[in-house]
């Protein structure tokens, strides 16, 4: 799921932003918003929507982090599947075919180099409603955390999901990734009481998974939750969630 500068989460997607959940209720959230301070300027760097041609480099990003991730929880010959190019294609068709649907990729740079990435998109959960967006993946190469990629991403992600006309945000997390939690919990989101049990494995392992969620701040919340743009992401993080987030794990294998 999301966390500052740090590993990976992903839940019921197929590596693209627009696939499948389910249940939990949708209440007592609080408002998401990214706010604090970087601990120093990151040279050019950005968020943007990624291009076609982002592909390969989402695709690295994503085997390292997963393999990191899931290394407690999969067997060896699990995590050597996690390949640069099967991300890599799978990002591929989504971002130059019709598979993204409503769902959104972006990608964190410092200057030209793609360091970071997050999907948004439609939570399908059967208890969410249409005005639910969920946070599909967010990770951070870990030669590029603690440097707000993973702030600005989640900041970013927020301002996608309000454009879209969205008023909530969901994500799914591992149940003992205590990092990304602490993370997602900083930017204002709380567990909402949703949790299952997710196939991880070939071999039908399930890892216990729970749902953090949050409503996103209005227009009179702006304050807080202004969005991420080329000349301010470089400014915009938050350092005490990079701390607490550093050594986060993924939720969901591809």
């Amino acid at each position: 799921m999301a966390h500052e500068d740090a590993n990976a989460h992903q839940h019921g997607h197929d590596h693209g932003p627009d696939d499948g959940h389910d249940h939990g209720p949708d209440d007592g959230h609080d408002h998401a918003h990214d706010h604090a301070h970087d601990r120093g300027p990151v040279a050019d760097a950005s968020v943007r929507v990624a291009r076609g041609s982002d592909a390969p480099a989402v695709g690295l990003v994503q085997a390292v982090v997963f393999r990191e991730a899931y290394a407690a929880a999969l067997a060896p010959e699990v995590l050597a599947t996690f390949e640069p190019r099967a991300f890599a294609n799978a990002w591929r068709a989504t971002l130059e075919g019709e598979r993204s649907g409503d769902g959104v990729l972006l990608v964190a740079c410092a200057g030209e180099q793609v360091v970071g990435f997050a999907a948004v998109g439609a939570s399908d959960d059967a208890d969410t409603d249409a005005g639910t967006a969920e946070l599909i993946v967010l990770g951070v190469h870990p030669d590029a955390r603690r440097q707000g990629h993973g702030s600005r991403l989640l900041h970013a992600v927020v301002d996608t999901a309000r454009a879209r006309g969205r008023s909530a945000l969901a994500a799914w997390l591992l149940a003992s990734d205590d990092a990304t939690r602490g993370f997602l919990t900083a930017a204002g989101m709380v567990a909402d009481g949703a949790h299952r049990q997710r196939v991880v494995s070939p071999d039908g392992d399930t890892a216990g998974e729970v749902r953090l969620s949050a409503l996103l701040a209005d227009d009179s919340d702006a304050a807080d939750a202004a969005p991420v743009t080329a000349e301010d992401s470089a400014a915009t993080a938050a350092d005490d969630t990079a701390r607490a987030a550093d050594d986060g794990r993924a939720t969901e294998g591809p």
